[in-house]
């Protein structure tokens, strides 16, 4: 029998899908990869093609199983992470989605957000699924694809159709698709619908009733680390395991090992997510963050976090390079900002999909403020650099507010990290020490960790712990004086982002 050596992750991001080969020791054996159309009909949309996911998903196992010169008989289970609150109905007879995918960027429910809020306002559901009412989540979503696309509310309520984040699609494709398919998502994923009780695990039947959403189309939940199903025939994983699942944020938390209470990450990617681990207990925020479910290992009590999701970081660097043409490739954003000693006064707060955590202003729109004449196009580049690192500590001080725990010092992951200008700045402005670990692709490891403990091939928690490696670490170097100006000025330019969206501006 052929020894079982490694692990395959399966991340599904918001541009591209991966396919990571890990070792025992949490190593990258080898990487697939393919990015996927942005789809952006009007302003504010912005879908993907579901079967192009799913064709990259098997195309991107095939080149990392082959860089790896290894087959699916090495191979000890398969892990899923995905981009959360993506959203994707599909007709379970057939396999053909109704619709694209709505991306977790997208605001075009923001109405429906609105008539589901009435008299009671944005926190009608936040005691029970943790979440305040946005264009964010997935419940919104379905019910836009139900109330828009032809004959689809007709065909959910007959039973004929299913919704998945894109962990559910892709895992429902790998096992069998319309021949048996498995039907199901993990706790993490759940919790980001806007349709699960935080507490019980469950989905919830009023919630689902408002939103007009048939119950028969809901996945069934199940933790983050067990056996799902197993691959298809027509898959080179055929007969493997798929036996993790975890929304990207809450894979990232367990590739960073942040298992302890009050241990936290952020991820640097398309936008920024910064999770804090509340232990067993789901703390409802009073500052404007998310309460969501961290990881559920197997029969174990499932552990919370607090989150705070910004929507646009990673995302304004390529604006800056594809819709301004400043720079020519990201990677000379850190150059060019280096060039200048301070942002010259300017300050850009991206809300271009509106601000998420922790204002949740779907009318914000993005400015850029403080210009004079004495700015160049390197004052601009810092203040995109600078952006990230505001916006993460606003949610850091929301985070220190709810848990009543002053955070010791940030892990920190994602493409962004590479930036070393930004990792400073992001140490001074927070005033705590931000450190980068030797794998820095915490979000595929995390899945691969929670698929490898659930078949044996790690020993749960304690092996992550100890694969875990620090590579650098940056400790605050600004003064608190400074510190807090900055801040006040990028408050003030925060406040001139508000309700800018008016019925004048949604008429063009």
């Amino acid at each position: 029998m052929t020894e079982k050596k490694y692990i395959l992750a399966i991340d599904q991001g918001t541009t591209s899908s991966r396919a990571i080969v890990f070792n025992h020791s949490g190593e990258v054996i080898s990487v697939g990869q393919m990015e996927h159309e942005q789809i952006m009909p009007k302003a504010g949309w912005v879908e993907h093609n579901p079967m192009e996911i799913v064709k990259n998903v098997r195309e991107v196992v095939g080149h990392a199983l082959g860089k790896a010169n290894i087959n699916r008989h090495e191979v000890a289970a398969v892990g899923i992470t995905n981009q959360r609150e993506t959203t994707v109905v599909w007709d379970k007879t057939t396999g053909e989605p109704v619709y694209n995918a709505i991306v977790w960027q997208d605001t075009r429910t923001d109405e429906i957000v609105h008539e589901l809020a009435g008299a009671e306002g944005p926190d009608k559901y936040k005691e029970i699924c943790g979440l305040g009412l946005a264009t964010y989540f997935s419940g919104p979503k379905i019910k836009w694809i139900l109330d828009n696309v032809p004959g689809a509310r007709e065909k959910a309520e007959a039973g004929d159709l299913l919704f998945g984040n894109t962990d559910c699609w892709v895992i429902w494709n790998l096992t069998g698709g319309p021949d048996g398919g498995v039907h199901v998502t993990d706790v993490t994923n759940a919790s980001r619908t806007m349709l699960m009780d935080v507490r019980k695990l469950q989905w919830d039947e009023n919630i689902c009733k408002d939103m007009g959403i048939p119950m028969s189309m809901l996945p069934q939940i199940r933790s983050s680390s067990e056996i799902y199903g197993y691959g298809a025939k027509n898959t080179l994983i055929i007969d493997t395991p798929i036996a993790g699942d975890l929304g990207d944020q809450q894979a990232a938390t367990f590739g960073q090992a942040c298992f302890e209470k009050g241990m936290a990450k952020n991820t640097y990617g398309t936008g920024c997510f910064m999770l804090i681990n509340t232990g067993e207990e789901a703390i409802t925020s009073k500052n404007g963050l998310l309460t969501t479910v961290c990881y559920k290992i197997g029969d174990k009590k499932a552990v919370y976090a607090l989150e705070g999701s910004i929507a646009v970081t990673g995302s304004l660097v390529q604006w800056l390079r594809d819709q301004l043409g400043i720079i020519s490739s990201a990677a000379e954003i850190e150059e060019l900002a280096q060039s200048v000693e301070n942002n010259g006064g300017v300050y850009i707060v991206p809300a271009f999909s509106g601000l998420f955590a922790p204002y949740w202003k779907d009318t914000a729109r993005g400015v850029i403020v403080g210009l004079t004449r004495y700015n160049t196009k390197a004052h601009l580049a810092r203040a995109v650099l600078e952006a990230t690192a505001f916006q993460s500590a606003e949610v850091l001080e929301a985070m220190n507010a709810d848990s009543g725990v002053n955070l010791g010092e940030l892990r920190v992951d994602g493409g962004m990290t590479a930036n070393s200008a930004l990792m400073q700045f992001q140490a001074d402005i927070l005033g705590v020490p931000v450190v980068k670990p030797k794998v820095a692709e915490t979000t595929a490891l995390g899945a691969a960790y929670a698929a490898g403990i659930a078949v044996g091939f790690w020993n749960g928690e304690e092996d992550v712990v100890a694969n875990w490696q620090e590579d650098r670490r940056w400790t605050p170097q600004m003064c608190g004086t400074e510190r807090d100006r900055q801040m006040r000025l990028w408050k003030k330019a925060v406040t001139r982002t508000f309700d800018w969206v008016d019925e004048d501006v949604r008429q063009n």
